[in-house]
């Protein structure tokens, strides 16, 4: 059996119990350790309880629906997150990318390339973690990449996991211009094809963060028509 990349479970957030058991036995194959949840209020209680090491989420769900779901766990950790749902409308895939999730698949689904999205989805976030440790700063901005946070003048600021990519891949080289294109592959290199509209929401929220404008930005540009930078 070959050896998962993760040594904790994966949490199924489904409410159908068809299609989640079809998604366990194919992790449990490739050696994934699992939970299960079919109501938000008790996903939510394993999330905080287990500390799983990756979610993949339903969003039609009793109780409490997946798009909460996402914006609480995005709130409290950087767990990797996989959207599992029958929506397939484009503002749906913006909403959940917005939101935090690392990937969304849509049903019918093949159960074989799900496990290929959840072990590339692993890769990128453990590459990320060890890929650079020393800490980036322009002007108040501050980036450290080995303890996860990000300042501004001192003050700590929550960012999600999207985020947070972002801002570290403008701030490993500023004034470099980057386009959305460019953007998009740092933050979704999985094959997904994702509009680019994702990244002007999250340039819009992480502005909104840092108290920066666009029309007078303090940290990040728009250079029309191509992308963004940030100012050197």
């Amino acid at each position: 059996m070959p050896q998962a990349p993760l040594t904790q479970p994966i949490l199924i957030i489904e409410d159908d119990p068809n299609t989640a058991a079809l998604v366990e036995t194919y992790l449990r194959r490739e050696g994934f350790t699992t939970l299960t949840a079919s109501g938000g209020i008790r996903a939510l209680e394993l999330a905080r309880s287990c500390k799983p090491g990756f979610v993949i989420l339903d969003i039609m769900l009793p109780e409490v629906d997946g798009w909460e779901i996402c914006r609480r766990l995005r709130r409290e950790s950087e767990v990797p997150i996989l959207i599992l749902t029958a929506r397939e409308e484009e503002i749906d895939r913006v909403l959940g990318l917005s939101l935090g999730a690392d990937d969304y698949v849509v049903k019918p689904f093949s159960p074989r390339e799900l496990v290929e999205r959840v072990r590339a989805i692993l890769r990128r976030t453990q590459a990320g973690r060890t890929e650079q440790k020393s800490e980036l700063c322009q002007g108040r901005l501050c980036l450290d990449p080995e303890q996860h946070r990000v300042t501004l003048a001192g003050k700590t600021i929550d960012l999600t996991g999207a985020e947070f990519r972002l801002l570290q891949v403008l701030l490993g080289t500023p004034g470099r211009v980057f386009s959305r294109g460019e953007l998009l592959e740092r933050l979704y290199d999985n094959g997904e094809t994702v509009v680019e509209k994702v990244i002007d929401v999250h340039i819009g929220k992480l502005r909104q963060k840092l108290g920066d404008h666009a029309a007078e930005p303090e940290f990040i540009e728009t250079v029309r028509g191509f992308g963004y930078r940030l100012k050197s």
